[in-house]
């Protein structure tokens, strides 16, 4: 198995900027990994809301996180400004499966690379639904070969 490498800046088809805060440095000095995780879901969240129409107070077809992880290669310390990239990796009719990758702004090579599959969710009866269709029309600008 090759070792994960950071993502070339060109591999993200859209950015987020991002501010860190004094809160997000743990006792080593840098950002702690469960920040990252923070900011990835609000990151994705914010793409459905403004790009699908996503409603997270009414929707009754939310988006799960089923899986996740993240590779780190060099550290993010308070304060700094951050650019994260989205892009989808597989889309299937109930799954989106993302990577958001986390650049100091100027940079070129993500810092971490986060990925998580959403499994889409009737809220309702608690089972699996179909990605609504102007969260998929929105995603799909995003997908990746």
């Amino acid at each position: 198995m090759s070792r994960p490498q950071p993502l070339p800046r060109s591999a993200c088809p859209f950015f987020y900027s991002l501010a860190t805060r004094w809160a997000d440095n743990d006792i080593f000095g840098h950002c702690n990994n469960v920040v990252y995780y923070s900011w990835f879901d609000t990151a994705v969240n914010r793409y459905y809301i403004e790009h699908g129409g996503f409603d997270p107070a009414s929707a009754t077809i939310v988006g799960y996180v089923v899986s996740s992880g993240c590779d780190y290669f060099a550290p993010v310390s308070h304060p700094a400004e951050l650019d994260l990239g989205l892009r989808v990796t597989r889309m299937g009719a109930r799954s989106i499966a993302w990577e958001v990758a986390v650049y100091l702004s100027g940079d070129d090579s993500s810092r971490a690379t986060g990925r998580f599959v959403h499994a889409f969710v009737d809220r309702r009866v608690d089972q699996s639904a179909d990605i609504p269709a102007p969260i998929r029309e929105a995603v799909s600008r995003l997908l990746v070969e």
